[in-house]
């Protein structure tokens, strides 16, 4: 009788060890014992959530996990597997930290102080959220959108075109009586979030020397049914705030709503680092040729959503062993600094409950301060 490999265990069998090893780090040693296992085992590996002191942390297992970066670099935000990072001397690219592939930008914060209106108000960019029009990984040369939010709550939208993103003349848009809490791109245009209910959608064309530049923008939805409506875990009585994320889901326009309560009294209820999420509600972009509105939608068609001031994502469940669908991964990310695992959970759209992010066996990581901006990160599943 011959003699078996490992590598002829069967998938099947393959298959039940990969469901016992949360770990991404057990995962990635086990595809890569040999090829047929790393054929095999195709689970995608779970999302990872950034610290502040530049680690990684794997959901749901805890796991720390370390990957090199340049020492002087702070990450401002995400896309995909793609760091967005800049430099003390505010350089800034994108960076795929598994890879190491690179995707040079503009220097942001010169691009945004070169607006006059903003060199003089004496305001500074805080938040940056990058989206792309098309994967990194297959187009490196993909149009890229940044939005920059200042203090003094103003936005600003940039945009460039890599390879040739040094040139800091890459256009910028902003609208001081518009605000746009989030972007993202949809059937090919860029989408901007704004005040009041209302969505746009940016006109970007290209001039002589092929540099994308945004040309107008327009109100495409100011209105939907259920938008006064409050989930039932709201409470009345108390006062509450909402934080809103713009989110691609398998052909559909998301507009996610996070309602955040408070349970202290008199001036602490004013204060962010007081709230905790209670509830979540999502409306679709019903883009009609006749009559474009807001949809209020009860599920997501089993895909799970990853929200984030600096990314947000989907993903199917079903690529994941044990993940339910309809769920809303959510961590802190709503004042500077923070722990992101202070007000974490998942929500279910089918229960209206919230879990918590990691697994109740898992003890909560201790990490010591920093400065990264807490946000997602999806590693490929060619690890």
């Amino acid at each position: 009788m011959a003699s078996l490999s490992w590598s002829d265990l069967p998938p099947e069998l393959l298959g039940l060890v990969l469901k016992c090893l949360p770990s991404l780090a057990d995962r990635v040693r086990l595809r890569a014992v040999c090829h047929p296992w790393r054929t095999n085992a195709r689970q995608q590996p779970m999302p990872l959530l950034t610290l502040p002191d530049g680690a990684f942390l794997s959901i749901p297992d805890g796991e720390i996990i370390r990957v090199p970066v340049p020492d002087d670099a702070r990450c401002y935000g995400s896309v995909d597997n793609w760091l967005l990072l800049m430099q003390n001397d505010g350089g800034c690219s994108l960076v795929n930290p598994f890879s190491k592939a690179i995707v040079e930008l503009p220097m942001l914060s010169t691009v945004w102080f070169s607006d006059s209106s903003n060199a003089t108000s004496g305001l500074n960019p805080i938040l940056y959220k990058p989206v792309v029009l098309s994967p990194l990984d297959s187009s490196p040369d993909s149009l890229v959108a940044v939005l920059i939010l200042d203090d003094g709550y103003c936005s600003t939208v940039c945009i460039c075109q890599p390879p040739f993103a040094a040139d800091v003349s890459s256009s910028t848009a902003r609208w001081p009586l518009q605000v746009f809490d989030d972007v993202a791109f949809f059937n090919g245009k860029l989408h901007g979030l704004g005040s009041s209910n209302k969505l746009f959608v940016f006109d970007i064309e290209y001039d002589l020397s092929n540099q994308p530049k945004i040309t107008s923008i327009k109100c495409i939805i100011d209105y939907g049914d259920g938008l006064r409506d409050l989930p039932q875990s709201v409470s009345r009585e108390k006062l509450h705030i909402k934080r809103e994320y713009l989110v691609e889901c398998c052909g559909r326009l998301f507009w996610v709503r996070r309602f955040l309560q408070s349970d202290c009294h008199g001036q602490a209820r004013l204060y962010l680092k007081h709230r905790h999420t209670v509830a979540f509600d999502v409306f679709e972009a019903g883009l009609s040729t006749n009559t474009s509105r807001w949809r209020k939608v009860n599920n997501l068609g089993g895909q799970v959503l990853c929200v984030g001031r600096h990314c947000s994502k989907s993903f199917p469940a079903v690529e994941y062993n044990g993940i339910e669908g309809d769920c809303i991964y959510f961590m802190c990310d709503y004042y500077p600094n923070a722990d992101p695992l202070c007000d974490s959970g998942i929500y279910s759209m089918r229960t209206g409950m919230i879990t918590p992010l990691l697994s109740e066996t898992v003890a909560v990581p201790q990490h010591h301060g920093g400065q990264w901006c807490p946000t997602w990160i999806f590693p490929a599943d060619s690890m």
